[in-house]
């Protein structure tokens, strides 16, 4: 059979735009970002984190009170126009005593889980890429320490060390670590006979060099999920333990310590000296789960479009 040139049709030039790639191709920090500017939820949550950090540094100086100034006459006031929340019984106002607390709060809850960060990430990393023996030792130490009663710990710390802020973030960070420990150690274990480590490993690389290049890069995705959600928690167990009288110690002021003071004065009528501190603590632990929750579809490759 003679094939002849009337059997083709030429193409039309512009019919050649339709192999073009319209959609410019978006690396994983990008992706991840629009998957969570899409998540409306975690948007707000992360709204609102950042106007309690504005506040916690701007509230008390807009404010004309001092947070540990006492006044007799002006004690267990309603919430008016010269004190937008109220004093407690020491006449201090609770608006000033709120943000000042939320420093305290905030910072004890980002220390923490910086500090079960590093510890978790450095931990982990080497049980699960070393293997063997040395992950077997390793996560033994984890479960002695994970079944270590944690109130026992900050209170033989507290006797140690003595109460303070320093105490609050070295019990909270004395045990913190070990989910983030587990969680590296899991995903560097899948992932450590992967092509691009092998492929590592023959040309020479270190275990180290794998580790920081290859293997937590890859899991950056899942570490900074669980930071997210480990800061609430912390702010929790600070507020915890203030409420316990184990925390800050007056006249400094968390969201803790002014639940605990007030309690006893809510049959009282005083609600506003209860209802801020416990507001801001449960809008903080809010903000912080939705975002994370958001975060973990953001950064879930099967919700990749």
């Amino acid at each position: 059979m003679i094939v002849s040139d009337e059997l083709f049709t030429p193409m039309r030039k512009e019919n050649l735009s339709a192999e073009a790639i319209v959609r410019p191709q978006l690396t994983y920090w990008q992706g991840a970002w629009l998957r969570l500017r899409g998540n409306k939820l975690a948007l707000v949550g992360l709204v609102i984190i950042i106007l309690l950090g504005v506040m916690a540094i701007a509230g008390p100086i807009i404010s004309p009170h001092d947070y540990a100034k006492q006044s007799v006459i002006t004690k267990n006031q309603s919430p008016s126009a010269e004190n937008w929340f109220g004093t407690d019984d020491f006449g201090r106002d609770v608006f000033t005593r709120v943000w000042y607390g939320a420093r305290i709060s905030l910072f004890v809850g980002l220390m923490a889980a910086l500090i079960d960060f590093f510890i978790g990430i450095i931990y982990g990393g080497i049980a699960g890429y070393l293997g063997g023996r040395v992950d077997n030792i390793m996560m033994r130490i984890v479960d002695i320490l994970y079944g270590l009663p944690y109130l026992l710990v900050v209170i033989l710390l507290m006797v140690v060390m003595g109460s303070g802020l320093l105490t609050i973030i070295v019990a909270l960070s004395a045990t913190g670590w070990i989910g983030m420990a587990r969680t590296v150690r899991g995903q560097v274990l899948q992932m450590k006979n992967s092509e691009y480590v092998l492929a590592a490993k023959t040309m020479g690389a270190k275990p180290f060099y794998i580790v920081r290049k290859h293997l937590l890069p890859n899991t950056i995705g899942i570490i900074i999920v669980y930071v997210t959600l480990s800061v609430p928690t912390a702010i929790f167990a600070e507020a915890f333990l203030s409420f316990l009288g184990l925390g800050i110690q007056p006249p400094m002021a968390s969201w803790g310590t002014m639940a605990n003071d007030a309690l006893p004065t809510i049959l009282s009528g005083h609600w506003w000296r209860l209802f801020f501190p416990a507001f801001f603590i449960s809008l903080t632990m809010l903000a912080f789960n939705v975002l994370g929750d958001g975060l973990r579809d953001a950064f879930d490759p099967k919700t990749r479009r």
